[in-house]
């Protein structure tokens, strides 16, 4: 049996270099570079087979010279050596199970970020499915990728109003039916990513469609009265008068205007005057600015805002009336919906965005065509639309007192006409019950031209675009001195 007392106990570390072994005292022994010789490692050379050794070696080929080693290298191998990757020190097998330790950590990073994305798109598919639909046998339909109209509808309905709202606004009891409070039409063009608002004052003076005479509200009546039966009327009222065809309607309550700002927090606007609503000394809709500058609004105080028709502004040691009435309004319930897709932009996470679905589907009623995919499909396209660009218009109107109806809004034409094709960025469709005056004569919209008038090229109603004719500004083209502007807290 071989003896092994010599060894140094390191175990086998590799064949001795021929060119530098050598015997002592019978042993083996190694070269090294500095002259100095050291035992060999384990090689099993016993005493006596030192010349059989050298005899070995001697019939081997010289190795090739080493290469000097750089700062960093690994350690030296010889190609063909157990153990080594073409001499670079690693074996094949380490190297194929870090890259499968790789790929599996890759895959089930993978996994999870689906299993994530999956759960969010079921979370939102189940809260879609909370909200309320409602047949509408009046929308028009609409070829993908084409442009086309949605009707934002404000209920002032007080179905369901309890405690602090009914104290507010009044209980059904109180308040029967339904009107439209606000009345917008958002014009969609998904091939070009933009989007425009039109606001339609609630008084505007027209002849109803699709409501039976038994009713008692056919006939002449402010607009907002067609919302009496629903959207649908409202929608055929819209499409019959204006020539703007719609496709979905979205309709919003009360309680889903504050549910939605408190959810974001709050909105931050900035009023130049302390500011209230006061209709011969009584504050119907409960606005209370006590003081100018920036600042928190919850969503009460911002419902108040949207609301209030006597506005009033404290100026110069006394309080001020905002004469533009309900256009003035419109104004500054454009402003709250710039101020809240700004606020919900900068606190969006998912928190935030529970809390808002929450809040709302229960106070939101939504056309029956339209579908989780589509609401997916525009959050998708406009999930980086700047609020400050969507382009804002009202249609022109001049306030006049009708026989019947009292204090009514009067649409101006030609300037109407202009507005509705910029707004369309075409011409309108045909009408069949035209506006009508205060004596409830129809107002015919002009021919048409063969001048193309291009949508406007952004901020509000006023000026021109494109080479047809200069509409006359709106009442609401820019904000007034008095309204509140958006600001950062």
């Amino acid at each position: 049996m071989p003896d092994r007392s010599d060894s140094s106990g390191a175990g086998h570390r590799g064949r001795p270099h021929p060119s530098r072994a050598g015997t002592r005292n019978g042993r083996t022994v190694l070269a090294s570079s500095s002259g100095t010789v050291a035992p060999g490692y384990g090689t099993g050379t016993q005493a006596g087979d030192g010349a059989d050794d050298r005899a070995k070696v001697a019939e081997r080929p010289d190795p090739p010279p080493l290469r000097p080693r750089g700062p960093g290298s690994p350690p030296p191998g010889r190609p063909g050596d157990p153990g080594t990757d073409n001499g670079r020190g690693r074996h094949p097998k380490h190297r194929r199970r870090r890259s499968e330790r790789i790929l599996r950590w890759a895959l089930a990073v993978a996994a999870v970020i689906l299993v994530i994305a999956g759960a969010g798109y079921g979370y939102v598919r189940y809260r879609w499915a909370q909200v309320k639909t409602q047949a509408c046998s009046t929308c028009s339909a609409v070829a993908d990728g084409q442009p086309f109209n949605v009707l934002l509808v404000g209920s002032d309905s007080r179905a369901g109003n309890t405690g602090a709202a009914a104290q507010a606004f009044g209980s059904s009891s109180q308040v029967g039916g339904q009107r439209s409070d606000t009345l917008k039409i958002l014009h969609v063009d998904p091939a070009s990513g933009t989007a425009r608002l039109l606001s339609i004052p609630r008084d505007t003076f027209v002849e109803m469609s699709d409501i039976p005479t038994s009713s008692g509200l056919s006939g002449a009546q402010k607009i907002n009265t067609a919302f009496n039966s629903g959207p649908g009327p409202l929608i055929a009222t819209i499409q019959n008068t204006f020539g703007i065809p719609i496709a979905h309607f979205v309709e919003i309550d009360f309680q889903g205007l504050t549910d939605a700002v408190n959810t974001v927090g709050g909105i931050y606007l900035n009023f130049p005057y302390p500011a209230r609503d006061n209709d011969n000394g009584n504050n119907n809709s409960g606005l209370n600015i006590t003081h100018s500058g920036c600042q928190l609004l919850n969503g009460t105080m911002t419902l108040a805002l949207a609301r209030s028709r006597f506005y009033q502004y404290y100026a110069d040691g006394y309080w001020h009336y905002d004469p533009s009435s309900d256009l003035g309004r419109i104004e500054r319930q454009n402003i709250i919906i710039q101020a809240v897709a700004s606020r919900a932009r900068k606190s969006f996470n998912p928190l935030t965005l529970n809390a808002f679905l929450g809040a709302v589907v229960h106070d939101v009623t939504v056309d029956q065509a339209m579908t989780f995919g589509d609401m997916l499909s525009l959050g998708l396209k406009y999930h980086a639309f700047s609020p400050s660009s969507l382009q804002s218009f009202t249609l022109p109107t001049v306030p006049e007192v009708a026989t019947y109806a009292g204090d009514v809004e009067v649409v101006d034409q030609p300037a109407a006409e202009n507005v509705l094709t910029r707004f369309l960025g075409a011409a309108p469709g045909a009408v069949s019950t035209p506006p009508l005056t205060s004596s409830e004569t129809p107002i015919y919209p002009p021919p048409p031209t063969t001048t193309t008038t291009g949508p406007a090229s952004g901020g509000s109603s006023g000026g021109s675009s494109g080479s047809g004719p200069t509409p006359a500004p709106s009442p609401s083209a820019s904000a007034s001195s008095f309204d509140p502007t958006v600001c950062s807290g």
